[in-house]
């Protein structure tokens, strides 16, 4: 493990040590004298407790408080971290990181790093990542916001487990261990505080094995307001689970509208061909949204499929079961023949509308299935031509559409 190690980070003996403690670090000179005894603390519990050693990294995101030379005064490694934001301040810092494990927490004062400990031991045991839970471990009153504890943590930590199937407690605890192999795993790149969601998505996708241990969270020791925005960085975190989830984006807006389509041009037609006993509940309004919501629908799996391939690719996310056994006739000339054969179908069905229409003596239909119907046949073959030429186009101008799965070789399962 220790060889592979060095392989990948590129390090040598002389600077390779056990464990790192991390902190971002933006103008907090007043909380660094407690923060780095306290990492100190920690490592000294953590060596006596597995013999592992370590240094303390400050990754300093541009403070102009002087703080960076207050931390080498106290005996931390600072790295200084051009891009700006919470996440590039963490990814700087994990990057510059000599330790195999790595601990990370926020430079206020807090998180107490010897709650980290633990998450150590579960990194010698063999975990990926292990998460602190301030809610198993204790949150101090006045620590955290009421929307945040109440609302803003627990929905979204809910929505990343609906789409990811974490089951993780608490995803945006700041104290959490994440061993460095796995961290250059994961390839992170979110540069704000969606990037405390971005590690547990990618490390559930995967199927990384991720573990949990108390935490505890204490107010602060600033005497200035939080560099976190609720409603700014919730909607960060938000929009960072939509955009890694295309199941949820696309997927199940698809099968809802296709579903809705199906049972309501299914009622028109039957009506339209007189096999409905009664009067028909959808009339030409229904019927026409019917063909919206089978074209939207269709249209959704298209871009399912695109933003799945393009997590497939990026090695993040494994290739669904349901697309890889249809991967032989996932190209780009079956897309062709089947967009080019409903609008063949499309094209036949306005010739024989116009043709009855003229026998009637251009007088209007009772029903607007038929056209409807027609029309949508036509809008389905000609996204279907083009969305395998974008598919194609995403798959470096291949026509076999559907990528390899970056997983099957070491058999893990699909992701989400």
């Amino acid at each position: 493990m220790r060889h592979m190690f060095l392989d990948r980070v590129g390090m040598s003996d002389a600077t390779l040590l056990d464990v790192t403690i991390m902190m971002p670090c933006l103008n907090e000179a007043q909380c660094l004298p407690h923060c780095i005894a306290n990492a100190r603390d920690a490592l000294a519990r953590i060596e006596a407790a597995y013999g592992l050693t370590g240094e303390i990294v400050i990754a300093d995101n541009g403070s102009t408080d002087g703080s960076q030379a207050l931390a080498e005064t106290l005996g931390a490694r600072v790295v200084a971290v051009a891009a700006k934001g919470y996440g590039a301040a963490l990814i700087g810092g994990c990057q510059a990181a000599f330790g195999h494990y790595i601990l990370m927490g926020d430079a206020d004062g807090s998180y107490d790093f010897t709650d980290g400990v633990a998450m150590i031991g579960q990194l010698a045991d063999g975990a990926d990542l292990c998460m602190g839970s301030r809610f198993r471990g204790g949150i101090e009153p006045g620590a955290m916001p009421w929307k945040n504890r109440h609302v803003g943590n627990p929905l979204l930590t809910g929505i990343l487990n609906l789409f990811f199937r974490a089951d993780i407690e608490d995803a945006h605890c700041g104290l959490r261990a994440i061993s460095k192999a796995a961290f250059l795993n994961l390839g992170l790149a979110g540069s704000g505080m969606e990037f405390a969601s971005e590690m547990v998505i990618k490390a559930a996708l995967k199927r990384m094995r991720i573990d949990q241990v108390p935490a505890t969270l204490s107010r602060d020791l600033r005497d200035r307001p939080p560099h976190l925005r609720p409603w700014r960085d919730g909607w960060r975190h938000l929009r960072y689970l939509l955009m890694l989830s295309p199941t949820w984006v696309f997927g199940v807006p698809a099968l809802v509208a296709i579903f809705g389509a199906l049972i309501i041009l299914g009622i028109a037609g039957l009506s339209a061909t007189g096999l409905w006993h009664g009067p028909s509940p959808v009339g030409a309004s229904w019927t026409i949204v019917g063909g919206f919501l089978l074209t939207t629908g269709h249209f959704a799996v298209l871009m399912s499929l695109a933003t799945h391939f393009h997590g497939v690719r990026k090695g993040y996310r494994g290739l669904r079961p349901s697309v890889r056994r249809f991967g032989e006739i996932l190209t780009l000339e079956g897309a062709l023949l089947m967009g080019g054969a409903l609008m063949i179908a499309s094209f036949s069905g306005f010739a024989a509308i116009a043709f009855n229409w003229s026998a009637r003596g251009f007088t209007a239909f009772p029903s607007v299935f038929p056209l409807t119907l027609a029309a949508s046949c036509g809008a389905i073959g000609l996204q279907t031509v083009m969305g395998g030429f974008l598919l194609a186009i995403i798959a470096d101008h291949s026509n076999r559409l559907a990528p390899p799965d970056p997983f099957s070789d070491f058999g893990l399962g699909h992701a989400p």
